[in-house]
């Protein structure tokens, strides 16, 4: 059965052809899926309710056959956490979710682009399935992505070995594994091979 998929990009992210946003979107595009991945406002300088605005009609975009699945990228997956606090993702909106890399509020707050996604207090249930996966030496979340978002959210979290923020700069082109989850959510999420 056709799955919908919505990947969201982070901070500074033009969605370059090599990263594995672009590679996963068309894989599962290949596989003939229903994927959206969108350009969202002003990557460099982003507004938070722009994005959260660009997210809630995504979302809607979402709505038919298929299980719907989120894949959100560094600071998009600060902006899923934003958009489930504030109560713009409904139970049932979606089917799963996959955080990857998301940055701490310390790394946020000392760059005033992004400053206003830090996350907001982790004090809310999340609205479907829910993964994590970040590097277990991401210099954007030093304090630890399962420390940060993992335990306080009580959600499995992967951390891979020497992966750092799983972006370009870490060699995250072609990324099998989480076309793997995509296809099937019992995968195992491991780093890309060297």
């Amino acid at each position: 059965m056709t799955s919908r998929f919505l990947i969201l990009h982070g901070w500074q992210n033009h969605r370059p052809e090599a990263h594995w946003q672009h590679w996963l979107a068309d894989r599962l595009t290949e596989l003939g899926h229903h994927v959206t991945y969108p350009q969202l406002p002003d990557p460099d300088d982003p507004s938070l309710e722009v994005w959260l605005s660009e997210l809630t009609r995504h979302l809607d975009g979402l709505r038919g056959e298929g299980e719907r699945v989120v894949l959100a990228h560094s600071a998009s997956a600060v902006l899923w956490l934003h958009a489930v606090s504030r109560g713009l993702v409904k139970d049932g909106a979606v089917d799963r979710v996959l955080l990857v890399a998301p940055p701490s509020a310390s790394v946020l707050v000392r760059h005033p682009e992004v400053a206003e996604f830090a996350p907001p207090a982790l004090d809310f249930t999340l609205p479907a399935a829910t993964r994590l996966v970040a590097g277990d030496d991401d210099q954007y979340c030093p304090e630890g992505a399962r420390e940060v978002f993992g335990a306080p959210l009580g959600i499995p979290t992967d951390l891979l070995p020497g992966a750092a923020h799983l972006d370009l700069d870490a060699g995250y082109g072609s990324w099998p594994a989480v076309l793997e989850w995509c296809l099937d959510e019992a995968a195992t999420i491991t780093a890309r091979p060297a």
